[in-house]
């Protein structure tokens, strides 16, 4: 089971480029990058607020489990 970050989905249905996100949130650009390309190996509580607030969505939206297909 790994964790998975949908920021480039939400993006995506945004229109929103990584600058634009930066500039909305004030999160550093490789911050904003390393999470669209699912890079970051931890993720700050203050990190997820301005996102969800950003894209005015749940965590579970931004952030879910993938289980991995052999159990």
């Amino acid at each position: 089971m790994r964790v998975r970050c949908a920021l480039s989905t939400l993006m995506g249905r945004e229109k929103f480029q990584i600058q634009d996100v930066h500039e909305k949130t004030g999160l550093s650009r490789s911050t904003v990058s390393n999470l669209y390309n699912e890079k970051s190996k931890r993720i700050d509580y203050d990190t997820i607020l301005k996102l969800c607030s950003l894209f005015d969505c749940e965590i579970s939206e931004l952030l879910y489990l993938e289980r991995d297909d052999e159990m």
